[in-house]
């Protein structure tokens, strides 16, 4: 009886065996190899990891594909850059929780998982292959551990994203989860292109080719992404956009869970959305993100607008003008639009609504995700170097605030769920806009015009003729003494590229007057003098105070200067530059008038013991942000770009209420077009502000301003100067100071004692960091002056700053016993000139 009952069970269990469905292995577990041919699956065999070959390939990886569909479709890669040449490859999770992918023939490890964990052993770590196809390496013995795991194949994307992937920033770790191309349909190798979420401004997806910018898919709305019209509802699956102080990231999720669907960064750099066809067991494109001409990154330039519905298809916001009329009209649209009235920070100033946009580049633009369009505009409103704003969020009656400094970029017209953008235009801008709406219902009227009322106006007309005519004659004549020919223009060196009489279009006062305004020319009325000539200052009749500055018979280089200062400013209007109101020439005597600044120079003050104690740390703050406004004018907002080349303390004025303005501009140097950098042999500028690569090899740009201004910037904060400044200790100068003192944080020992009892804290330290940003060695480092104004008016976190140039002051031997410990400044801020460049 006991046999039969064993016979029975025992066949009960070979049937339970038999019936009993297998698994295949979805885990890995410590010091486990997974050798060729051999693989792990997901639970329901969606996904599945293993070795692969390419096609027309000899290289071999570890990657995961889907194992439901016939293809094995590869979505990720492990050791995409180190490829395997064999088939002796032994993957295994060692007992510290790392993937290692061993070369079995020479036992080097071809690649690794990085390692997120400190610790020498993990808690018997495990790795698992999920039905999402990512890869988890957790610790065993909570199930809460695989939702936190210690590493995971989804925050290492190759060129595909996945139903809930996040692509974007973990802001806590560091991580960036963004893919890359494959070089080639058969090679995963890292290709040329990127596509990520950006966070330098508000957030938005990037695709790059290198460095340069390709396609933007524009900032999150709320309701999609700003200007990507095919990123609509749809029953496959929704997007989401997640930002806070933990976690930046895009994200798609499946609605439907049987649909397989994946983005793909073609090896081409087209981004490509894939839909699985089972009755055709084939991929389907279902859409792609770059369909047409305006889908170009910046292909009308700053300001234009890209309709695609329209031929040609860039066109200029209503308010703004083609920069370059001519290469417009050959559809070069490279140079983009400009405001066709310049903006000069008037109060009257406002904004025009523009609707039916994809947002602009967002990449110089500051948010806040609580504040109402009305303090937004507010805001915006306070900062002259605002250009535009935005609600951020866009759905429902809207809500945030994004705030745009400098050229708007990358904007185009949207047909359907366009965003609203409100731009900054000039008072008599928006009058005239908003005159042509209301005329024109009366233009359909016909008037009749008097007879005698006509014969008036061509009368007027022929008087107003002549009398230009005349004026235009005088001024000829006045060009013709000024240069010494008889053209239009000046005659100009190779450093000037093209200007007009229209320059001199100034008012033209009478040597008389000037006698009369300065006393003729008396000590008592000398304010300074320097290369050109010596300053004087002067009070006309109708009380208003001016500045003569009288260029001296025996300076060959106050000339130079008096001709490029004429043309580099007698059209800017900014409050932070110094206004030219006229000229006078007579004779031999040739000068240039001014407003006159009652408080003088800068250096006056700061590099003064007595006179320093006058300006607190707020007025000096202001000065910083006055000085940074006016740059940020001469190299982007004015008609045309302008580079300083000599910005210095001296050259920094201040008016009755101390507030700066940037003055003498002999030395400046005009771009034009997409010029950024130049090359000179004709090395002007002052020893201790000049950029390294502009003394060193002549060439010049607007990060060399940028680097005068954050000599500047520390030389206000310290109250010494940077030439002639020498830190006992080190032998450095106040560069090299600045930058032992801030990799020590010890930064606040920078400041100028009588700044004590004033100082902020927070804006001190903060405009000590981005003063050591602008003198970075390298000029592709240093800021942009939009990025300046933006960190001086924020809070938030700032790059850090690399090694600066110039920093290295003088040698122990060149220092004498009687030098101060702290340092010492030197009278001597000789200009330079005529320097061969290498």
């Amino acid at each position: 009886m006991k046999l039969i009952f064993g016979f029975l069970l025992l066949s009960a269990s070979i049937i339970i065996i038999i019936i009993t469905p297998t698994h295949a292995v979805d885990t890995i577990s410590s010091d486990q190899i997974i050798r060729y041919n051999e693989t792990i699956v997901s639970p329901l065999e969606t996904f599945e990891l293993g070795f692969f070959n390419p096609a027309n390939s000899t290289n071999h990886y570890v990657g995961i594909w889907y194992k439901k569909i016939s293809t094995g479709t590869v979505v990720w890669v492990a050791n995409r850059n180190t490829p395997l040449t064999h088939t002796s490859g032994e993957l295994t999770l060692t007992r510290h929780g790392v993937l290692h992918l061993r070369d079995a023939t020479n036992g080097n490890i071809v690649w690794s998982s990085t390692n997120i964990s400190s610790n020498p052993l993990a808690r018997k770590p495990m790795g698992k292959l999920l039905d999402t196809g990512n890869f988890i390496i957790y610790e065993t013995g909570d199930n809460m551990n695989q939702e936190d795991p210690i590493w995971q194949s989804f925050d290492f994307m190759t060129e595909t994203l996945l139903p809930g992937m996040k692509q974007g920033w973990d802001l806590v770790t560091g991580i960036d989860r963004y893919f890359t191309s494959w070089k080639s349909d058969d090679d995963p190798a890292s290709g040329e292109f990127t596509y990520r979420l950006e966070t330098r401004g508000y957030p938005q997806l990037i695709l790059r080719d290198g460095d340069d910018i390709k396609f933007r898919a524009g900032p999150w709305n709320g309701r999609g992404l700003s200007g990507v019209s095919n990123l609509i509802p749809n029953r496959f699956y929704n997007f989401t956009f997640v930002l806070n102080q933990k976690e930046a990231y895009y994200q798609y999720n499946l609605i439907d869970t049987s649909v397989f669907t994946r983005l793909v960064l073609q090896p081409t750099g087209r981004l490509e959305r894939w839909l699985w066809i089972d009755d055709k067991q084939e991929w389907n494109l279902f859409l792609t993100r770059q369909n047409e001409l305006c889908d170009q990154y910046a292909v009308c330039g700053p300001f234009g607008v890209c309709n695609i519905d329209k031929s040609p298809v860039c066109e200029c916001l209503k308010g703004f003008e083609p920069t370059s009329l001519n290469q417009w009209k050959n559809t070069d649209w490279s140079q983009g639009c400009r405001h066709a009235i310049p903006l000069d920070c008037n109060p009257g100033e406002g904004f025009k609504k523009y609707s039916n946009l994809k947002l602009p580049d967002t990449q110089e633009s500051w948010y806040n995700l609580s504040m109402t369009l009305v303090e937004c505009e507010k805001m915006c409103k306070r900062n002259c170097s605002c250009t535009a704003y935005a609600n951020s969020n866009t759905s429902g009656t809207g809500s945030g605030c994004l705030l745009w400094f400098g050229d708007l970029i990358d904007i185009r017209t949207i047909n359907e769920n366009g965003d609203t953008l409100y731009i900054r235009l000039s008072a008599s801008e928006l009058d005239s806009i908003e005159n042509s709406r209301s005329s024109s219902a009366g233009n359909k009227i016909r008037v009749i015009i008097p007879v005698t009322f006509l014969v008036l106006i061509i009368l007027v007309s022929i008087c107003l003729f002549y009398r230009f005519y005349n004026k235009k004659q005088q001024q000829q004549a006045v060009v013709t003494r000024l240069t010494g020919t008889s053209g239009n223009g000046f005659q100009h060196d190779s450093e000037n590229t093209s200007t007009s009489d229209e320059y001199l279009e100034l008012p033209l006062f009478g040597l008389s007057t000037i006698h009369k305004a300065t006393n003729y020319f008396s000590m008592n009325n000398k304010l300074g003098e320097g290369g050109f000539g010596p300053v004087y200052k002067g009070v006309l009749e109708d009380k208003r105070e001016i500045a003569v500055k009288r260029l001296a018979k025996t300076s060959t280089q106050g000339l130079h200067e008096f001709k490029n200062e004429v043309i580099s400013i007698s059209k800017l209007q900014h409050r932070n530059l110094v206004k030219l109101l006229g000229y006078c020439i007579e004779g031999d005597e040739k000068m240039l008038i001014y407003e006159y600044m009652s408080n003088k120079g800068l250096d006056s003050f700061i590099f003064d013991k007595s006179q320093s104690e006058l300006l607190d740390w707020s007025a000096r703050y202001s000065i910083i942000n006055g000085i940074a406004r006016g740059l940020l004018y001469l190299h982007q907002d004015s008609r045309l770009r302008i580079i300083h080349r000599d910005l210095k303390a001296g050259n920094i004025l201040l008016d009755a209420d101390m507030n700066p303005k940037i003055s003498d501009f002999g030395m400046a140097r005009t771009f034009r077009g997409n010029e950024i950098e130049a090359n000179t042999k004709r090395v002007v500028g002052t020893y201790g502000y000049m950029a390294p690569e502009y003394a060193g090899d002549g060439i010049f740009s607007i990060k060399s301003d940028v680097y005068s201004f954050g000599v500047l910037v520390l030389e206000i904060i310290c109250g010494e100067k940077n030439r002639g400044f020498v830190y006992i200790d080190h032998y450095n100068n106040l560069i090299g100071h600045a930058w032992e003192l801030h990799n020590e944080g010890r930064s606040l020992q920078l400041v100028d004692k009588c700044l004590v009892d004033s100082i902020n804290i927070s804006q001190v330290q903060r405009s000590i960091h981005i003063g050591l940003l602008c003198v970075q060695r390298y000029p592709k480092d240093r800021p942009t002056m939009t990025s300046v104004i933006m960190m001086l008016g924020s809070e938030g976190p700032l790059p850090p700053p690399k090694e600066p140039g110039f920093y290295v002051g003088k040698g122990k031997q060149d220092i004498t016993d009687s030098s101060p410990s702290y340092g010492s400044s030197s009278n001597n801020e000789l200009t330079i000139s005529m320097l061969n460049g290498r």
